[in-house]
């Protein structure tokens, strides 16, 4: 905006100059119309309100106004009009901002619920990618066509917030990845859980030859949380959740034995690892999985990952449990 104003007509020059340094340092965001003395009478002009900053700003607006009266007597009746019709205007304008406000939360709300639409969702989603990646990475995907050979295996949790190609970046075809509720490993059985797990690490270890076997905890775990709230007496109220996650009860009696005062957000953060390390331990019960470790030919790595402070930990594990190294 031009600040020099609009043009000042019929007015007392010294008057004009006047009515600028009040505009100036009260931070009022606008240029006050200024009508002739036809209109306002004798001595010239008044503010034609806009817009006000703040009520900071109006309150600064009305103290230099009035120091400016004190010199200018003459204008003390129309100013005190104005004045009124500016106030009245500034309390509108509030009232109408918080109706407004409330009501634009509520309508965003029922726009964002009334837009969503699965299959957009999807095709959009899908589109996306293949402008994004596919159409980019050609090479790659003629690459991939021909198999793959990831160097990781990563078992992960379901949970929608810890997917691993996120949080370690991992490129398609890097890491040949397992998600369940809280991320465990049942020990080697070939009826019951360890059917589904067991395919894909014999998968994994035999055919695809990979280099290292992740098990990836992470921070508000409700699968943990599940299996810390299981009753002394092992009563279950879930068809399948808990009975899963039984899978790791070693790892929730190690806790409450070194944990005895902690509180449930601290013993549920301890068992996050924890089970981690009752995971890696049901790793090498698969007679191939330990075969591939005492032979130097694969790893296995312990990781917690913490989406509420942005760190990662992670540790080895070679038939025992070495010390784990912060990434922040």
């Amino acid at each position: 905006m031009d600040k020099k104003g609009p043009p000042r007509l019929g007015v007392n020059p010294s008057l004009n100059s006047k009515l600028d340094l009040l505009l100036s340092s009260s931070s009022i965001q606008f240029w006050p119309s200024v009508r002739t003395a036809e209109e306002f009478g004798s001595r010239g002009s008044i503010l034609d309100h806009n817009t006000m900053a703040s009520t900071d700003s109006y309150d600064a607006a009305i103290y230099g106004l009035a120091q400016l009266l004190k010199q200018e007597p003459s204008l003390r009746s129309v100013a005190a009009k104005k004045i009124e019709e500016i106030t009245k205007e500034l309390e509108k304008q509030v009232q109408e901002k918080e109706t407004t406000n409330g009501v634009e939360h509520e309508t965003q709300q029922l726009v964002d619920e009334l837009a969503f639409n699965p299959i957009e969702k999807i095709k959009n989603g899908f589109c996306r990618f293949k402008g994004e990646v596919y159409n980019k990475e050609k090479e790659l995907f003629s690459k991939l066509s021909k198999g793959q050979s990831p160097k990781f295996m990563v078992f992960a949790c379901s949970d929608s917030r810890v997917c691993p190609s996120h949080v370690l970046k991992f490129n398609l075809g890097e890491a040949f990845v397992v998600r369940n509720i809280a991320n465990m490993v049942p020990p080697y059985q070939k009826t019951g859980h360890s059917i589904g797990s067991g395919a894909a690490i014999e998968y994994a270890v035999l055919h695809l030859k990979v280099e290292n076997i992740m098990v990836m905890g992470h921070s508000c775990c409700g699968g943990i949380k599940g299996l810390m709230s299981i009753p002394d007496d092992g009563s279950t109220k879930t068809d399948f959740i808990e009975d899963w996650v039984k899978i790791c009860h070693q790892a929730k009696s190690n806790v409450k034995k070194t944990c005895e005062t902690s509180s449930m957000e601290e013993l549920c953060t301890a068992c996050e690892n924890e089970a981690v390390n009752v995971s890696l331990g049901n790793l090498v019960t698969y007679p191939f999985v330990r075969e591939a470790v005492l032979q130097k030919k694969l790893a296995l790595h312990g990781a917690h990952y913490d989406f509420v402070n942005g760190s990662l930990k992670r540790w080895s594990f070679d038939l025992s449990i070495n010390n784990a190294e912060k990434f922040e």
